[in-house]
């Protein structure tokens, strides 16, 4: 098969598809590899890496979509919707529940649209968004902190205090992977962290795995309201697979923060759990209402691009040789994990997620195939 790997536009995404390593698996494979120029400069994967690993190194974007399956980071920006060919494999992070307008442009345009974020294991688990589930994790707790800094709008607080001066106050909001990195990262600074989650069984594990370090909490609409309006920072990091995110954190638990406090959203790419929270960007990352600095990056792991890529790559590379090697129908049937990613299908809505939310008519992924 031959495969495009286009260069990433959206704002400050500096990841690529594919490291020079998977390039190579894939062309040993017995599989064409098109790599747009420059894709992976920016993260010291030059074009002379990726000739060197079997690829193709071509000049446009419209070169690398002209495959019949495209390997990306990101969903489809708006210059490269018409790029996109009926038909067409596309293997990528898409996150349709909180956009209708994509998804209705990527209906019309009648591809197979494969998302990582739903593509599931034999645990139910979701192996290819929680590597970056953990980088965004790590990066939220050092984005709050940067964001605490008075001279990014916050109160002023750091993290882990000073002797003689309590550290601030955490919470998050969700167990997950996201959530347990986010722990992870705010407990090595000295914070002091609540967990929050509706799965006992998890913050049991959590309180055993990380003892009393860690404060676990049941997550209820009045305990929220309690931890929300006593958090310095509030990691937002709750996931229904597929689905846009529940609002949680409501405009008048936000206004009750105090002045200076903040709030990281790291599940906007799905409409994200606050009411006062919308998309920013790397250029323009944070932005500051009820007196609240909030910061709501759509790709918050662009910011560690080069571990990013190179932990994505880990992931996607055995799908993407399923894919390419079987092709997507006898793939998608093989593996009813793989199967769970399938989101659109030839002008379909193959995802029950997807099509509840948006108001699509539901056709069973393994109908359609």
């Amino acid at each position: 098969m031959i495969i495009g790997v286009p260069r990433e536009i959206k704002d400050h995404e500096f990841r690529v598809g594919l490291t020079p390593t998977g390039v190579r698996a894939l062309v040993t494979a017995g599989h064409e590899v098109r790599v747009e120029a420059r894709a992976g400069a920016a993260i010291g994967y030059g074009d002379e890496r990726y000739s060197a690993a079997g690829a193709q190194v071509v000049a446009t974007a419209a070169d690398a979509f002209a495959c019949p399956m495209v390997i990306k980071v990101k969903e489809p920006q708006s210059a490269e919707i018409g790029m996109l060919q009926e038909g067409q494999i596309l293997f990528t992070y898409l996150h349709l529940a909180a956009n209708a307008e994509l998804t209705r442009q990527l209906v019309e345009r009648k591809i197979i649209g494969i998302a990582y974020e739903t593509v599931t294991d034999t645990q139910g688990r979701l192996p290819l968004l929680t590597p970056m589930s953990e980088v965004a994790g790590r990066v939220a707790i050092q984005a709050g902190a940067t964001s605490l800094q008075m001279n990014h709008g916050g109160s002023g607080v750091l993290l882990g205090g000073v002797p003689g001066v309590m550290p601030g106050k955490v919470v998050i909001l969700g167990a997950g992977s996201v959530g347990t990195e986010a722990a992870k990262m705010a407990l090595g600074l000295g914070a002091d962290v609540t967990i929050m989650d509706i799965n006992l069984n998890r913050l049991r594990y959590l309180d055993d795995v990380f003892g009393g370090r860690l404060k676990t909490c049941f997550s209820q609409t009045g305990a929220i309201e309690k931890m929300v309006a006593d958090a310095d920072l509030v990691v937002g990091s709750v996931l229904i697979p597929g689905k846009r995110a529940p609002r949680l954190i409501s405009r008048d638990m936000v206004s009750s923060m105090r002045p200076g406090s903040v709030l990281v959203d790291v599940c906007i790419d799905q409409g994200g759990c606050a009411e006062t929270s919308h998309p920013t960007t790397h250029s323009h990352p944070t932005y500051i209402e009820e007196n609240v600095v909030h910061y709501c990056v759509t790709n918050m792991p662009a910011a560690c691009a080069r571990t990013s890529t190179q932990a994505l790559t880990h992931a996607t590379l055995p799908y993407a040789l399923k894919i390419a090697s079987l092709g997507y129908r006898e793939a998608l049937r093989q593996d009813a994990g793989l199967l769970d990613g399938l989101n659109l299908h030839l002008g379909q809505v193959t995802h029950p997620s997807v099509a509840a939310d948006l108001g699509y008519g539901h056709m069973p992924a393994l109908e359609v195939i």
